[in-house]
């Protein structure tokens, strides 16, 4: 198993796990994105960045971010999306992705490294719970869509 930086070509294995983690949380009609614009984005506008789990020469899980700032602790990290395919959960992969983005976290010297998990999620939950996160139940999240 490997850890490493998303390159040029990835954009189809990261997007097809965008679909099945899409799927996971009942809303595969909601994703947008594409293959191409993630292309883009990742390595032309480079607005995000995305770390990929190979086993086998195949990509089995990916952890997207970028950064983010807050008036109150300044620059931060933000996990946009974080999955490993069900089948290779369970033999701490997703432990070893998750903390390699905390070191890219301290690395850019951020005050604060944030994400979601949907309520339901409990094996989300359990894991974020294991890395002694703190889960705030207290913050609604707002969103406005602008390409409905």
């Amino acid at each position: 198993m490997t850890i490493r930086t998303a390159t040029p070509g990835d954009e189809h294995a990261i997007m097809s796990l965008i679909h099945a983690l899409a799927l996971y949380e009942k809303a595969p009609e909601q994703v947008k994105n594409t293959a191409s614009d993630l292309a883009i984005h990742l390595f032309e506008e480079k607005i995000c960045n995305a770390l990929v789990v190979e086993r086998n020469e195949v990509i089995i899980g990916f952890a997207l971010f970028y950064t983010n700032y807050s008036t109150w602790k300044g620059k931060c990290l933000y996990l946009e999306d974080f999955f490993i395919l069900p089948e290779y959960r369970r033999d701490g992969i997703g432990s070893q992705l998750f903390d390699r983005v905390v070191e890219i976290a301290k690395t850019r010297k951020v005050r604060r490294m944030d994400w979601q998990v949907l309520e339901w999620n409990e094996p989300a939950l359990s894991f974020y719970s294991k890395k002694k996160a703190t889960l705030d139940p207290e913050w609604i999240n707002g969103r406005l869509f602008f390409d409905e």
